[in-house]
């Protein structure tokens, strides 16, 4: 079993930055991969950015450029770090991992104010 743990969300001007964190219950160095979705009001959950053992990174076209994942394997905890908030970033944001079967956290809310 693996426990996630979202921390970091909240409100922010348009043009601001957050940076969310997602601690593991177990370790993460051999979780894999490990990352982040989000779900607007009225929308699917969507993927934002993934992560793997060895640091290989993903992103969503929509936050290339200014969203920037990270793991820190000694700290057990994945981090998503935000720059140049849109106002379409809005939304709940969930840790992923994979270790056998899906986790996800409980999901931290975002709001990006224009």
């Amino acid at each position: 079993q693996v426990q996630l743990v979202e921390s970091g969300g909240g409100l922010v001007q348009a043009g601001g930055s957050l940076r969310l964190s997602c601690a593991s219950s177990r370790r993460i160095f051999s979780i894999n991969p490990m990352g982040w979705y989000r779900q607007a009001p009225g929308k699917q959950r969507e993927l934002v950015a993934t992560i793997t053992t060895g640091g290989s990174r993903n992103y969503a076209d929509s936050v290339k450029g200014r969203f920037t994942i990270s793991r820190d394997n000694a700290e057990n905890t994945v981090y998503l770090q935000m720059n140049s908030l849109k106002p379409e970033d809005k939304g709940v944001y969930y840790c992923y991992a994979f270790q056998d079967r899906h986790y996800w956290g409980q999901g931290t809310q975002v709001t990006v104010s224009s």
